[in-house]
């Protein structure tokens, strides 16, 4: 059950890679939906995530808007995604968030600024070039500074990625062969190991946007590490009832089978 994370540059034709990779593995490719999903427990609008992610959101917003809380449910919906398997995650921190585990691909399509700006221009039918150069290079800062405030990488990184495409120099069909291919390497096969990592994580991921859900462990941030069911939960709380009220929270999330509360209070009320 392949899965691969893919971050694209704006107007590198990387929605036509990860259309051709779905097309030729049969598996589904998500970006926008993820939008909505996040939106849903954040409860605020689609439109609102899409602006703040493209730069385009005014001051207000941006101060409105936690960037803990998107990040926190958006690792939430792209861990749980990827424990289905047969899917392409395109965008969203998918790279970063789905790293760690073995099995998974990730990869990052780009193109030089003079191609990325001819490929907007035809797709949006306009030739104003100021205009397409402002709108890439707006994109492009704030999807670097997302992933250095989120993650302390600069994006575009290559060490960061599986494989890094240039659509300049590699047709589309090129591409989709050469992402096709590496989730047939031995390397990127499914292990009982690469499952349970995935697995684990996306539990430490459930507990985290249930904390953060909750209006008393809203604010609290602690460490906590799955493994098996079991949650460890480390850190200090201010009272005995945080330390409390974080293990109820976290002993309800589903795939939780065994707390152990290691929280320091830091009063005895």
């Amino acid at each position: 059950m392949p899965v691969i994370a893919m971050t694209q540059e704006a107007g590198t034709r990387g929605s036509e890679v990860a259309a051709g990779v779905a097309a030729a593995l049969g598996i589904e490719s998500v970006s926008h939906d993820l939008a909505e999903r996040v939106a849903d427990k954040m409860h605020v609008k689609k439109s609102l995530l899409q602006r703040l992610r493209e730069g385009k959101a005014s001051m207000f917003e941006k101060l409105a808007t936690s960037k803990a809380e998107i990040a926190v449910f958006t690792a939430e919906e792209v861990l749980s995604l990827a424990s289905r398997g047969n899917i392409l995650i395109r965008g969203w921190g998918s790279t970063l968030i789905l790293r760690p585990v073995p099995h998974v691909v990730t990869v990052r399509v780009c193109a030089p600024m003079a191609l990325r700006i001819r490929s907007l221009m035809e797709r949006l039918d306009t030739d104003d070039e100021d205009f397409i150069r402002d709108e890439i290079e707006r994109s492009d800062a704030a999807h670097a500074a997302a992933m250095h405030a989120r993650f302390n990488v600069r994006w575009g990184d290559p060490l960061l990625y599986d494989l890094t495409l240039n659509t300049e120099r590699v047709s589309i069909a090129s591409c989709v062969e050469q992402v096709v291919a590496l989730t047939r390497r031995p390397e990127f096969q499914e292990t009982e190991a690469s499952r349970a990592k995935l697995a684990n994580l996306a539990l430490e991921a459930r507990v985290r946007a249930a904390l953060h859900a909750d209006p008393r462990t809203a604010d609290i941030h602690i460490t906590l590490a799955a493994e098996g069911g079991t949650l460890r939960l480390r850190g200090i709380v201010e009272s005995d009832a945080e330390r409390r009220a974080v293990a109820e929270v976290a002993r309800h999330v589903e795939g939780v089978r065994e707390v152990a509360n290691e929280l320091k209070s830091m009063s005895r009320r």
